[in-house]
């Protein structure tokens, strides 16, 4: 039991976690535990379940704080909402967690999914955060040139599409024409 106890507070200094990542990390230990050392499963198992409930009760795990914690940082990595959905329920967190989280986002800022756009955006350099210049920046407008454009604003979309924006978002994004259009009081800039 000690052995156990001292593996999930070491895990919980390196790194924050759901209840169920907990549990599933504990899992692990027990059965290669089993595995190698003939210890029983069902005795392991139950030793991780007082553990969490323990941990539960001292505040040292709560899904509520994780779930918080993780959307924030997400978002400012430039996460969309469904991206940080889909990484808080694979972590095991409830949806009515993960709403709350979400909602938590909005407290502080008015937009976060398009504020997280634009930080993906900047990060991946795309619309007015390219290296080149994307469509409509070159006085004569080829055949050519207008095709690579097109093929590059499709791209983009694509990549703001995949990452969980909306079409709305990723094309006001990608359509840009300066850094400053994408928002008039400076504040994504």
């Amino acid at each position: 039991m000690r052995y156990l106890e001292n593996a999930a507070l070491y895990y919980m200094e390196r790194f924050s976690s759901s209840v169920a990542n907990l549990r599933r990390v504990m899992i692990a230990k027990v059965e290669r535990s089993a595995r190698f050392h003939g210890t029983d499963r069902d005795e392991g198992a139950a030793q991780v379940e007082d553990i969490i409930a323990r941990f539960l009760r001292t505040g040292l795990l709560d899904d509520g704080v994780y779930a918080t914690a993780k959307a924030a940082s997400l978002h400012r990595r430039g996460s969309s909402s469904r991206a940080i959905r889909a990484k808080l329920m694979a972590k095991g967190v409830g949806g009515s967690i993960i709403d709350k989280a979400l909602v938590a986002l909005e407290g502080e800022d008015p937009d976060p999914e398009f504020s997280a756009a634009v930080t993906f955006s900047r990060r991946r350099r795309i619309g007015p955060f390219r290296r080149h210049p994307g469509p409509g920046a070159a006085p004569e407008n080829h055949e050519k040139d207008h095709k690579e454009d097109q093929q590059l604003r499709e791209k983009e979309l694509a990549a703001l599409g995949r990452a969980g924006f909306c079409f709305d978002i990723a094309r006001r994004i990608v359509d840009a024409q300066s850094e400053e259009s994408l928002s008039p009081d400076g504040r994504f800039i």
